[in-house]
């Protein structure tokens, strides 16, 4: 069903998506960040009734509920599915060196889109597919794959706040009282490491889909690109990602033209109304 420019995935595919043990987990470690951030440690170091601890708080649940929201719009939003209609352009495969056997998918037997592939988890074709993440039950792809980046944004702000009021906590707190208390020592140092390995996990993807905007690629893409790039190197030719029109374009593509709509995770009218299997290239600019 499509509802403002978003595909939605019926009542049961969304019940399905949901009762996914993945799923679940990223769900309890969510909530179970925000209960020990907000009640456990930012309580302990401003108080919750103390005007920094009631701003603090407030904006810590703000981007906690982002994180929550974005998770599900790209958990329940469809990533793209190829239109039965679809017909490929004879000219436009020439452009890219493709052929028709090249177009076609071995496993749908039907002609796909440019940058689509088959993802072998959800059975089907799916539009500009970048991956299947395990932790959504879902692949990335066209109609969601801002709902992503906009999760793992969100989610890696959360985790650095997260760490900034645990370590904050711990500097302030009276070690000498709990020194007989081995069980809660053991508490602070594993949450502080799974925290930090939460961390930087985050840090590093939000990164590398950073890198990937700038570049307009896709991940299946960029390891696409490295074959190619080996393949022109020995014929002594070089290669350039046909889809890379410039940065600033390539996040408007990505993110809309609206800079004040970028970080809302469902703003993606701006997206191709030919529902991603069309796709500006270098040899339109040129």
């Amino acid at each position: 069903m499509r509802e403002e420019g978003v595909l939605f995935f019926s009542k049961s595919m969304k019940g399905k998506r949901l009762l996914s043990v993945p799923v679940l987990a990223v769900l309890s470690l969510i909530l179970f960040t925000y209960y020990t951030s907000i009640f456990v440690f930012l309580h302990d170091w401003l108080g919750l009734q103390s005007s920094p601890g009631t701003l603090n708080a407030f904006l810590y649940s703000l981007f906690a509920s982002l994180t929550l929201v974005s998770f599900f719009c790209c958990l329940l939003t469809d990533p793209g599915y190829v239109p039965s209609s679809y017909a490929p352009d004879v000219e436009f495969a020439k452009d890219l060196l493709q052929n028709a056997e090249q177009m076609k998918c071995n496993k749908c037997y039907a002609y796909k889109p440019p940058r689509t592939h088959h993802c072998r988890v959800c059975r089907r074709c799916i539009l500009k597919m970048d991956h299947h993440c395990l932790w959504i039950n879902n692949c990335v792809g066209y109609w969601n794959y801002k709902a992503f980046l906009v999760f793992v944004l969100y989610a890696t702000i959360s985790s650095i706040y997260s760490m900034i009021i645990f370590i904050s906590s711990i500097n302030q707190q009276d070690w000498d009282s709990i020194k007989g208390n081995s069980s809660l020592r053991i508490f602070y140092v594993t949450y502080g490491v799974v925290l930090l390995i939460l961390t930087i996990t985050l840090l590093t993807l939000f990164g590398w889909h950073v890198y990937l905007i700038l570049h307009n690629m896709t991940t299946i893409e960029y390891h696409e690109g490295n074959r190619a790039k080996w393949l022109a190197m020995k014929s002594g030719q070089s290669y350039r990602h046909p889809y890379n029109v410039g940065a600033y374009k390539n996040i408007t593509l990505i993110l809309g033209p609206n800079m004040l709509k970028w970080f809302c995770p469902t703003a993606v009218g701006h997206l191709n109304p030919k529902d991603g299997v069309s796709f500006p290239t270098l040899r339109d600019n040129s």
